[in-house]
């Protein structure tokens, strides 16, 4: 999809908005759909360490390979990056991050390109799989890759290694069949939560915890111990995540929380299901943190609407963006109650 005609290079304040990485991943993985040079300035401006940072360099240097751009200022804490991207190629390709930063998220800086070209292509990406600041493996994998699958894209991941917090080590390989047309997606109804589960996973700590974590999920939300499970995964470092997944008629929802340094698990477990709680009140299918991850892949598709809870900062920062690369119009609509309406369509 090109939504440019002209070629001039886009300036964008890396300052907007949220102020975060993604203002500069939404703008890498746009600048190679369109063909579109930038400049970035003030990159991530708003945190505490601002500048580039390993994943975001990361993010810079992956979407340079699989383009052949050129680029200038991709170093360590640069405050502005200028990128001119050439033809994505489809291909394999191998992105380590070198810390526990998000893999994740240097995929999605490349996901929506390398599903749009022509041709096979494997990515191995090493770093950080379960961050607190990021979507985790299993949200991609159960809450968003169905959602893409519906609209036409052909793309699987695999975790081979978990990488939590602070450690990193994480791996895991994502299969593209681009060059596939995407269409547009409607999810405007939930339905009954029909099933739900709870996983507490830990690794290198005591299994005690993620039982503690899953005494407050069946305490709070009367779950069945039945689909309460505590798994050991195998990492470099040490990690707790607990995940609640919520199956209904509008698709998964993944409610996560990680264990930190001098925070209780049951207190770990108490924001999660609150978080969880606050879901289920809203009645929407969509839920806050993919409403930010569909925005892309539904303007690349031309349109699409869905219900969600009010959107985040980052998904009007990112709302504002899409509308700046692509010819686009993304309206968000309160509907009261909680929920929220998000159009998608062309300008």
């Amino acid at each position: 999809m090109d939504g440019h005609e002209d070629r001039e290079p886009l300036t964008v304040d890396g300052a907007q908005g949220e102020g975060g990485g993604q203002v500069l991943r939404s703008s890498l993985a746009l600048s190679l759909v369109t063909g579109r040079p930038f400049h970035i300035h003030r990159i991530r401006a708003r945190r505490r360490k601002p500048g580039l940072l390993r994943q975001h360099l990361t993010a810079v240097r992956a979407a340079a390979e699989v383009s052949g751009a050129t680029v200038e200022g991709d170093a360590l804490r640069s405050p502005e990056l200028r990128f001119a991207p050439g033809p994505v190629r489809a291909g394999d390709y191998g992105f380590a991050v070198g810390s526990a930063g998000s893999t994740m998220l240097v995929l999605q800086t490349v996901l929506w390109p390398l599903l749009l070209a022509p041709g096979r292509s494997r990515l191995t990406l090493e770093g950080g799989t379960h961050n607190p600041m990021a979507p985790p493996f299993d949200f991609v994998e159960r809450c968003l890759l169905p959602l893409l699958h519906a609209m036409g894209a052909h793309v699987q991941v695999e975790l081979r290694r978990a990488g939590f917090y602070p450690a990193g080590g994480g791996e895991l390989v994502v299969e593209i069949d681009g060059g596939h047309p995407l269409r547009p997606l409607e999810r405007l109804q939930r339905g009954a939560i029909a099933e739900t589960f709870a996983r507490a996973q830990v690794s290198s700590l005591p299994v005690s915890i993620a039982r503690r974590e899953l005494e407050v999920v069946h305490a709070r939300l009367g779950w069945s111990r039945q689909w309460l499970k505590t798994e050991r995964v195998s990492s470099l470092g040490p990690g707790n995540v607990l995940m609640l997944e919520l199956r209904h008629d509008g698709g998964t929802t993944l409610v996560t929380g990680f264990g930190e340094k001098g925070v209780s698990a049951e207190e770990v477990a108490v924001r999660t299901v609150e978080e969880a709680e606050r879901f289920i009140a809203a009645g929407v299918p969509v839920c806050e943190h993919l409403a930010d991850q569909l925005l892309v892949p539904l303007a690349l598709a031309g349109g699409g609407s869905f219900r969600t809870m009010e959107p985040s900062l980052h998904t009007r920062t990112n709302a504002e963006l899409v509308q700046r690369w692509l010819p686009v119009s993304i309206t968000l609509h309160d509907e009261g109650g909680g929920a929220w309406r998000v159009d998608v369509g062309p300008r």
